[in-house]
């Protein structure tokens, strides 16, 4: 039998609680009932089996870029309203590669500079 995928893992230099609390709100998904701040180690729970999402703290901070990250569709929202939203809980905007018809995404970075894009959501309008 082949292997599954548990979690996704992220290292954290600061309080990996505060870093699962930015996912958690990001991606609607909630920190496990045994987690709490000051845990070397929280987990983000998904339904369904589906891999979660685990924060590790670690000494080494990181020194370059990610060579995997997530590519998030909005749901409910714009990209733009999405982008907003990711700012106002602690990422920032490294490069937005919007093109003029639509398509593209923003990359943008979590509180520790894990990066993450955001692409067109369902309601913004796509022009071929």
């Amino acid at each position: 039998m082949n292997p599954a995928i548990r979690h996704i893992t992220f290292d954290c230099t600061g309080d990996p609680y505060e870093l699962a609390c930015f996912w958690a709100e990001l991606l609607g998904h909630p920190i496990s009932d045994e987690d709490k701040p000051g845990d070397p180690e929280v987990l983000i729970e998904f339904p369904d089996g589906a891999p979660g999402l685990l924060f590790v703290s670690v000494e080494e901070g990181k020194a370059t870029k990610n060579r995997i990250h997530f590519d998030l569709q909005p749901t409910g929202r714009t990209r733009s309203e999405e982008v907003e939203r990711a700012v106002a809980l602690g990422a920032r905007i490294l490069t937005d590669r919007t093109l003029p018809n639509g398509r593209g995404w923003v990359v943008m970075a979590d509180p520790e500079g894990n990066e993450f894009c955001i692409e067109r959501g369902e309601l913004d309008r796509v022009e071929n």
